[in-house]
């Protein structure tokens, strides 16, 4: 068995290793271009070395995560922050984080982390394209909706109907203007069949997942919302409590108390932006047709800000979605608000 800590980079990896049956150690730098670290490793393979690596979770690092697949490796990837926290020296440098690596790794002190599954790391990528593709279709649609105000017109959302659109064409606008509206309008006719091509593929995706289906009963959530909730928190036995669920996607707030005085400060965005949004964006779907997710917005917003609400409520549903995929109930309007709704046998749950 060789154990390896590999210090990451985009173009170079620093690796610190120790050959278990022989004692032998120490240290190399592999670059990633000239084929380098890959031939390292294939070089291992040949030799038939049993080899398990420790590295941090970082980007970037796809092709070496399926190399070492391929090769038939152990690989463990490990929580920065955790990682970060047991370093005893302030002195950090490539050769000493492969070292730390290396350690926690012999002293069983490395903390592991889950890790998607190649398919579900690539249905992400269908996610975060029409995310993409919606924001630059925004974009798009707020440029034109300023080239009408300029003109004296604020037509909102009839901009972009039929009647809206031909009006927008026959404003007389300056040369580079009237070039700008002309290929503004190109850009969002060719981006529209591309958006509702992938709604109509993440539909499909949520529509062979019975967890997604189950999901979908609860007010305001979508197959989009589904499908990323499921697929970026992987499985609920991840999590012992729902409110493991708020800070695992980044919607707790950040706390600096001392004292006896507590601090706290905005939200921590330590998880995924994109199930962030989404989470939010269903609460307040599910505020406008709900009575009872509407009375609870309202009452957090007079208390509070809008802005906190609209969170606030985008926590809640994070936790119901967990203890429903958990439990594996439907929605039920009997389900009501806290960290324990859904538990079998409390009382307050569905039985």
């Amino acid at each position: 068995m060789m154990i390896i800590g590999i210090d990451y980079h985009p173009s170079f990896q620093t690796i610190a290793f120790l050959r278990e049956e022989t004692g032998e150690c120490g240290e190399q730098e592999l670059k990633h271009s000239d084929g380098q670290a890959e031939k390292f490793y294939r070089d291992l393979k040949q030799q038939g070395m049993c080899v398990r690596v420790g590295m941090e979770a970082t980007g970037y690092s796809r092709w070496f995560e399926r190399l070492l697949a391929e090769l038939g490796f152990e690989v463990w990837i490990g929580d920065p922050a955790e990682i970060k926290a047991r370093r005893v020296k302030k002195q950090k440098t490539d050769r000493k984080d492969a070292q730390l690596l290396l350690q926690l790794m012999l002293e069983d002190r490395f903390p592991r982390i889950w890790m998607p599954s190649p398919e579900n790391r690539d249905l992400r990528q269908l996610l975060w394209h029409r995310h993409r593709l919606v924001q630059m279709r925004t974009r798009i649609m707020n440029q034109l909706q300023a080239l009408a105000m300029n003109e004296g017109y604020r037509w909102k959302k009839k901009l972009f109907s039929e009647q809206g659109r031909a009006k927008l064409e026959k404003l007389a606008l300056a040369p580079w203007a009237s070039r700008r509206r002309q290929e503004l309008l190109e850009l969002l006719d060719r981006m529209n069949p591309t958006i509702e091509e992938l709604s109509a593929a993440v539909e499909q995706e949520a529509r062979k997942r019975p967890e997604v289906k189950r999901l979908m009963t609860h007010p305001g959530v979508g197959p989009l919302t589904a499908l990323a909730y499921v697929l970026i928190i992987g499985t609920p036995s991840r999590f012992q409590r729902g409110k493991q669920i708020g800070n695992y996607v980044g919607m707790i707030p950040s706390e600096e108390s001392s004292g006896g005085k507590q601090r706290l400060g905005h939200i921590s965005k330590q998880g995924s932006s994109l199930l962030r949004f989404l989470l939010v964006e269903a609460a307040q779907a599910a505020a406008r047709i709900h009575p009872e997710w509407r009375r609870r917005y309202i009452h957090l917003a007079i208390r509070r800000h809008k802005s906190i609400a609209k969170v606030a409520m985008g926590r809640r549903l994070a936790v119901r979605l967990y203890w429903m995929w958990r439990n594996g109930c439907e929605y039920s309007p009997s389900l009501e608000f806290g960290s324990y709704a859904g538990q079998l046998g409390t009382g307050h749950g569905v039985k």
